[in-house]
């Protein structure tokens, strides 16, 4: 057990609970005699780097609380892996002010970050407790049943899905919605939630764990708009050809310091299916929307499941490395057997998660590779929560 003061952070994308995991671990340290002051820092190791540090400490339990609440990142994010450079004055700021609690709020690429700093502190024989607090809407992080942040974003993807499939039925054709997911599909999979009748959207599904061929999309396609007479299609924006290239990688040239392709930030996917449905499947009215960010801090639809979970894995991060059982590591969701959905929360080791990627399981896609199966509508359906009813008249 050491003494010290602590230093928390926020790294990577946002998400509708990340302040949670913050709160979470904030007010576990406010109680823990071991700890001494709170630093947050803004705008991730940034924020280190630049001493520019806010003093958690000094807020009042309302803001907190309220702060708990918001979407989004309240100490702000970043995207830097740090170089040894960075590392050695990391540590010069680290030391000035006796932290000896680290914690990064993040994904696997802010995983690798603590990872890092770890492996320098070893070096440098500095005694202090680094620790990992997952979030990703991605829910890509190995060790993970879910990740915070995944069960309010697929809570979103599935209300809008929903109400682009009342839009589809009113006015026809094919409607193309790509969803974040860059080499996992969870998060588009979530929209096969929104189905409520039997010839409700989305029609067809596409996940970056299945080589996407433009054919066999446009065959589909064809298919469904025989059959129901209208389409809306939910496709994850790395989806990958059979050559094992994203499909828009010769339209992307950004990446960030990490080497990830900026899929997000661009409608060309979109652009690129509606002109393949248009002239390969001749239908004439087609539409494509990018959620973009929109999926990661928009208020009004956090799951309730999510947002416990975020606050207690941050709680318990603050709390495994009082005990000073392990000196590092990261907290990750385990989900308990049985048809009642209960989760517990255990530390695995830093390189377990650090820029490591989880995908679908197989068992989780159908055999075409355009839907999901029941088993994972069983898995998401505890994470999301009850959404609303959908009415629809007699004859209609």
């Amino acid at each position: 057990m050491i003494r010290g003061n602590m230093l928390i952070a926020q790294s990577g994308g946002p998400s509708m609970v990340i302040n949670q995991s913050l709160v979470g671990a904030v007010l576990a340290a406010r109680d823990a005699p071991e700890i001494g002051k709170i630093y947050g820092s803004r705008h991730g190791i940034k924020g280190i780097l630049e001493e520019h540090l806010v003093n958690l400490r000094q807020q009042s339990r309302k803001v907190l609380e309220a702060v708990a609440a918001t979407p989004s990142s309240a100490l702000g994010s970043v995207r830097r892996k740090p170089t040894p450079e960075d590392c050695a004055t990391i540590f010069r700021v680290l030391r000035a002010r006796d932290v000896r609690y680290f914690f990064y709020i993040g994904g696997n690429d802010s995983a690798e970050t603590v990872h890092i700093i770890d492996e320098e502190a070893r070096r440098a024989r500095y005694d202090i407790a680094c620790f990992h607090i997952p979030k990703t809407i991605d829910n890509d992080l190995c060790e993970n049943d879910h990740t915070p942040g995944f069960g309010s974003a697929a809570r979103f993807v599935a209300l809008a899905i929903m109400g682009d499939t009342l839009d589809n039925r009113a006015l026809g054709g094919v409607k193309i919605d790509v969803i974040m997911g860059r080499h996992a599909g969870f998060l588009t999979a979530a929209s096969a939630l929104a189905r409520v009748y039997p010839d409700d959207g989305p029609h067809l599904i596409y996940l970056p764990e299945r080589p996407f061929v433009i054919d066999r999309f446009a065959a589909d396609v064809r298919r469904v708009m025989q059959t129901v007479g209208r389409c809306v299609v939910a496709v994850s924006e790395g989806i990958s050809g059979p050559d094992g290239k994203p499909i828009i990688s010769s339209f992307i040239t950004e990446t960030d310091s990490h080497g990830n392709a900026q899929l997000s930030g661009t409608g060309a996917l979109g652009d690129l299916l509606t002109t393949v449905v248009k002239k390969q499947a001749g239908v004439s009215r087609v539409r494509a929307d990018t959620f973009g960010y929109l999926q990661r801090s928009f208020p009004g639809v956090i799951s309730p499941t999510d947002a416990l979970e975020a606050r207690l894995v941050g709680a318990t991060a603050v709390r495994v490395a009082i005990e000073g059982t392990v000196s590092s590591g990261s907290v990750a969701i385990k989900r308990k057997p049985g048809k009642k959905y209960a989760v517990t929360f255990e530390v695995v080791p830093l390189r377990a998660v650090a820029r490591k990627t989880r995908h679908m399981p197989a068992a989780f896609i159908n055999r075409a590779g355009n839907d999901v199966t029941a088993a994972f509508l069983d898995y998401v359906r505890p994470l999301v929560g009850t959404l609303p009813p959908v009415g629809r008249l007699r004859g209609c």
